[in-house]
Parts: C-alpha cells; sequence; structure tokens
C-alpha cells in the first residue's frame, strides 16, 4: 500500500490558527478532538501567562501535558490489581507452564 493513499490532508484550528496535517484514513475524529483539546489547553496557558509568545506557550502546555501523562502513568503501575484481574494471570501462568512441560 502506498502511504500517500492511506493519508489525507486536513486543517486543523489550534489557538486560532489554521494548520494543514497529515490524516491516516480513518482518524479525522481524533485528530480533530486532540487539535481541539490541545487549543483549549493551549488558551489555558495563554490567559495564565502574561504576554506569551505562540512557541512558549506551547512547550508550556506540552510540558504540563507531558506531566500528566507520567503522573496517570505512575499511578497506573501503582494501582493494586483486584483479585479477579489476579486469579486470571495466575491461570494463564498455569496454562504458559504446562504448555512449556509439554513441548519438553
Amino acid at each position: 500500500m502506498n502511504a500517500s493513499r492511506d493519508q489525507t490532508q486536513l486543517t486543523v484550528r489550534i489557538l486560532g490558527r489554521d494548520y494543514q496535517v497529515a490524516c491516516p484514513e480513518g482518524e479525522r475524529e481524533s485528530l480533530l478532538a486532540s487539535a481541539e483539546y490541545l487549543s483549549r489547553r493551549m488558551s489555558s496557558v495563554q490567559k495564565k501567562g502574561k504576554t506569551l509568545g505562540m512557541e512558549r506557550i506551547a512547550v508550556m502546555t506540552a510540558l504540563n501535558m507531558a506531566r500528566e501523562l507520567l503522573d496517570h502513568e505512575r499511578r497506573r503501575q501503582r494501582a493494586p490489581i483486584d483479585d479477579q484481574t489476579s486469579e486470571r494471570l495466575q491461570q494463564l501462568q498455569f496454562k504458559i507452564e504446562s504448555a512449556l512441560d509439554e513441548t519438553r
């Protein structure tokens, strides 16, 4: 498959500016939602700051979003495994060990 056929050009508006971006087939709505989310976040940073340029607003927004993502990942990794998941993991481990024993 040709990569250029799998993508279309899409215009997204972020903080009042239009940007042309390549959009993979089937991801139009997701990309538009992402652009809207980013625009809202950048607008929030812009309102909190004094006179910030677009580049600084983008960097500050990216840093905030990266911090939130990393915090989320840390919380997810620390989350306890519930009893049902633990039982399923034990069953899976038993099946894997049994399959390995059969191949020996």
